[in-house]
């Protein structure tokens, strides 16, 4: 593959040399815009000919120059989102022109992209489309631009840290979303080693913004594997538009009156410096910097295994003081955890020397099972406190024709995040890339891109603490039982019991003189004791502890931590993905239909490559890299009749992974136009996803003993599944209980296969008065082939009587379960007077036809709104701004391979005031999100998230 790009950037170099550069003749026109009503000068202000493609923007003082190969006297056109298009006739090369342009706002206005891959009204889209502008951002009460999307309706987010939130549309959340596109300037924003965007850890600064399109629920047909339940698009600022140097500070305050954390500081640095050169060159460079204390998951409630399967858990009532076999929902380290009463590990009878009295005074211990986990830590001690988030980004831009544009960029990020998976995972010095080369027209580009990842420090929190025990005190060494974790419970607990045992028995001897009243008398006090006996023992077991944060704790997790896995908790993954895209626009090629009302052809096809390289601490990659290609094409053909009454569009693409067939995904729509500005929109989508890389080639060992692995063939080949069977989890379960092994079941698995899903939606969008848009939907979809995993069974020595001792694995497989889902949402927006504005939207997603016991990982409450109040320009001078907005999400049940539970109903309230210095271009801001501090959490397992309060300064911002 990097050959392919190699040749493709030869091709796009070959491309711009070859193509004439336009040459300057005609006539110059300079200029200034201003705002009518405040005087201040409107920066990236659209200054175009009338008729032509010749344009320029005004720089970030107001200014532009504009230069035209067509004689006056002409027209130019000034425009720009917020205010009246304007239009002035030149007599003169050489002419200079003050423009005034007043401020205004008409709803649905918008330009959209991402539904039809082409630009059109937002009104007019014949999907569910929701754009969010620069103004926006600017505006909205959010700490940044990527918590934004949550005030849109029809949207889930998942918190998993203070900078890696996951966001998708119509269900199936989770931290990570493989079901969700993310695009950053038309390059797929996934982390490729796993197949999933981590939030804006890296991508654009948020400066650098411009706006960004969500298109909800399935949208393979033009975007490809992933786009099951949305595509997102976020397109940066060009510097021909967008120039001079902007900078944003932003100061809060997180963790007020938190338990588990210490109020801390909150900082945010961001600039942006956009520079045209000349009509032909400009570039742009952009950094920002976060640091702050992270969001701590501390859910402290016991959590068990009811099967012993990650997916069907159990909150029993207890603490770590109550139950021996104790499982912090966010405490790690305690998910080793042994039955010292079981014949395999029989170290409390050992621990007894064979003493007949020792014997006696543990019998109440001896009834049953007695599983006893491992002391644990919290994420406080595991997981480094600071969130740290370093983007670098910068492009250089060469117009070869006024249509024609070469254009080089980059975008890294660094830093550290938390990520829930099967385990809470602290990502580390984690480092991501992306680098593109592209040379576009207004009727085609051609792009080709990598994406590079390193893991940097990046470790397994769970596994890594479990490991930190062991390192500390072994659980068990044979060579060195005396100073092993569990023989030293087991020695206390025989030694509590004795010292309990022995002075009731001699006393009820002595007064009845009865050796078995006094035995059962002396048992009875024992039993009495229990709780505190076990924790008695486990309090001997973990004499000498490390403290955390002591020198001691610091220098062993570390060692462990820095250990690639399985001998350590640190991952290696430098996994790659490499892509070579096209797209050409095919209308004025074929001319069918007269010039106003052409038949729009559009293709497209791109070559996707991802190289895996973890060195088997992730995948099954010990022997060398592996590769996976992929191959995709699509085709759209778009036709209005009827007078523009109805546009009917029909789009089809084709994809092929080399590890699976072929898939083709259609999609049809039709937008009725029932009045001007009312449309009623109609479609039909089918999606799919490849099994993301790790589900084609995971072999990782996770908390629990059990090793995820992945679908394909190979994995189960590499684990001689054939040769020594798995047997399902039922039928493991009902061995364990009999010790009949005629009850083994071996599991069996079928052809491995992408997700697929169908949907059907209708829609409306209008707008009264131009002061109300409204936007409603409702949809249906069903999914099939669900991808999941099964939880199997397999003897450690190749006999079923050996399953005592079972190898356990979780194997990524497909679901013959059907399930549907079905959904509805209404948004609302008003203009009030004097630029005062309220919106609401509300919406709902549920699922269907789930059978009993699958697990849909659905994660989606069922009702859910926000609604919002503000002003984008108060006063006289129009300088003052705020906005308001409250969201509210219903109680659901939330379900992962790391944890699950019933996550309440919250609502939360985000609020900000603005004031602009026009003269001095400066904008400041002071605002908090959740401000009633009101700690919640969106996901089992998460973290709570409080308050942040913060003020920004920005300058040259708006």
């Amino acid at each position: 593959m990097r050959k392919t790009l190699i040749i493709l950037t030869g091709m796009l170099l070959f491309a711009a040399l070859s193509i004439p550069v336009y040459s300057q003749t005609g006539a110059t026109v300079t200029g200034t815009v201003k705002n009518s009503k405040s005087g201040e000068k409107i920066a990236a202000v659209s200054i175009t000919v009338k008729g032509a493609v010749t344009g320029t923007y005004t720089d970030d003082k107001g200014n532009f120059k504009l230069f035209s190969i067509q004689k006056p006297p002409f027209t130019i056109v000034v425009s720009s989102v917020g205010y009246a298009n304007r239009e002035v006739n030149i007599e003169s090369s050489g002419q200079t022109v003050n423009v005034e342009l007043e401020p205004t706002y008409v709803l649905g206005e918008d330009i959209v992209v991402a539904a039809s891959r082409l630009p059109e009204r937002i009104l007019e889209s014949p999907v569910s489309i929701e754009r969010i502008s620069s103004a926006a951002i600017r505006n909205a009460p959010a700490s940044s631009y990527y918590d934004v999307i949550a005030n849109v309706k029809g949207v889930d987010v998942t918190t998993a840290s203070l900078t890696f939130k996951t966001i998708t549309t119509r269900g199936f959340n989770t931290s990570g979303n493989t079901r969700f596109n993310q695009i950053v300037d038309g390059m797929d924003n996934q982390a490729p080693g796993l197949n999933f965007s981590v939030g804006s850890v890296i991508g654009l600064t948020e400066l650098d913004v411009e706006s960004m399109e969500l298109l909800e629920g399935a949208s393979s047909a033009l975007y490809g594997p992933g786009g099951m339940n949305g595509t997102l698009l976020i397109t940066s600022k060009s510097p021909f538009k967008y120039q001079g140097l902007s900078v944003q500070v932003r100061e809060g305050v997180m963790h007020i009156d938190d338990p588990f954390r210490d109020v801390s500081p909150y900082h945010d640095l961001t600039f942006r410096w956009g520079q045209k050169l000349s009509d032909k060159f400009a570039f742009k460079i952009g950094a920002q910097y976060i640091l702050a204390k992270d969001w701590l998951a501390r859910d402290t409630s016991d959590y068990l295994s009811a099967s012993g399967s990650a997916t069907a858990r159990v909150i029993p009532v207890g603490t770590r003081y109550t139950d021996p076999n104790y499982d912090g929902v966010n405490v790690y380290g305690d998910e080793t955890s042994l039955d010292i009463n079981d014949a395999t590990t029989p170290f409390l009878l050992g621990a007894t020397g064979g003493d007949p009295t020792a014997i006696s005074a543990i019998t109440p211990f001896l009834a049953g099972p007695l599983p006893v986990s491992r002391t644990g830590y919290l994420e406080s001690d595991v997981v480094p406190p600071n969130t740290i988030n370093f983007k670098v980004s910068g492009g250089l831009y060469y117009k070869i024709k006024p249509d024609l544009e070469l254009s080089l960029i980059g975008y890294y990020g660094t830093g550290n995040s938390v990520y829930t998976g099967s385990d809470r995972y602290a990502l580390k010095d984690l480092k991501v890339g992306q680098y593109k080369l592209e040379l576009k027209s207004n009727k085609w580009f051609v792009r080709g891109y990598t994406t590079q990842e390193n893991s940097g420090e990046s470790y397994n929190a769970t596994v890594t603490s479990q490991l930190f025990n062991e390192a500390w005190k072994p659980s068990y060494n044979p060579l060195d039982p005396a100073n092993s974790w569990y023989p030293q419970f087991s020695g206390a607990l025989v030694g509590g019991s004795l010292a309990i045992y022995a002075p009731v028995y001699a006393d009820v001897l002595t007064q009845t003189g009865d050796p078995v009243q006094a035995n059962a008398a002396a048992q009875e006090a024992v039993a009495e004791n229990e709780t505190a006996l076990l924790y008695g023992a486990r309090t001997f077991a973990d004499q000498g502890r490390p403290a955390p944060g002591s020198s001691q704790f610091n220098q062993i997790f570390d060692a462990v931590r820095l250990k690639p896995i399985p001998y350590g908790g640190k991952f290696l993954d430098k996994t790659d993905l490499y892509m070579a895209e096209g797209q050409y626009n095919l209308t004025d090629v074929f001319k069918i239909g007269n010039v106003d009302n052409r038949t729009e052809f559009l293709i497209g096809a791109n070559f996707k490559e991802y190289v895996l390289n973890s060195q088997g601490t992730l995948f099954a990659d010990s022997a060398g890299t592996i590769g996976i290609s992929e191959f995709g094409s699509y085709l759209q053909v778009s036709q209005r009749l009827f007078n523009d009454v109805l546009k009917l569009t029909a789009s089809g693409r084709y994809d092929k992974n080399e590890n699976f067939k072929g898939r083709f995904t259609p999609r049809v729509s039709a937008v009725i136009s029932v009045a001007k500005d009312h449309n009623i929109r109609l479609s039909y989508q089918t999606a799919y996803r490849f099994p993301t890389t790790q589900n084609q080639w995971i072999n990782l060992g996770i908390g629990g003993g059990v090793t995820l692995i992945g679908g394909l063939p190979e994995l189960r080949d590499f684990y001689n599944f054939d040769g020594n069977p798995v047997y399902t989890q039922a039928s493991f379960n009902a061995f364990a209980a009999t010790g009949d092994p005629t009850q083994l079941k071996v599991q069996q698995f079928g052809e491995y296969k992408p997700e697929s899903s169908n949907s059907f939606e209708m829609g409306y969008k209008g707008l009264i008065n131009n002061k109300l848009l409204i936007d409603a939907y409702a949809y249906f979809a069903k999914y099939q082939n669900f991808l999941g995993r099964i939880v199997v069974f397999q003897s450690s020595d190749g006999t079923p009587l050996g399953l005592g001792a079972p190898n356990v694995f979780s194997v990524s497989v497909n679901s013959s379960s059907k399930v549907s889902t079905n959904g509805w949402g209404l948004s609302l927006d008003y203009l009030l007077p004097n630029n005062f504005f309220i919106n609401g939207n509300v919406f709902s997603d549920v699922i269907t036809n789930v059978p009993s016991g699958f697990i849909s990982y659905f994660n989606t409450p069922e009702y859910r709104f926000n609604t919002g109040f503000g002003n984008n320009g108060l006063g006289k001078t129009k300088r003052f701004g705020f906005n308001i907005i409250y969201r509210w999400q219903d109680a659901f049940f939330y379900q992962s391979d790391f944890r699950q539970g019933t996550i309440p109903s919250f609502g939360t309230l985000d609020a900000q005031v603005n004031y602009k210095f026009s003269k001095e271009k400066i904008m400041l801001k002071l605002g908090g999100t959740n401000i009633t501090n009101h700690y919640y959490r969106n996901a089992f397992g998460n973290p709570y998230v409080g308050a942040l309060y913060y003020i920004s300064i920005g300058y040259n911002v708006f």
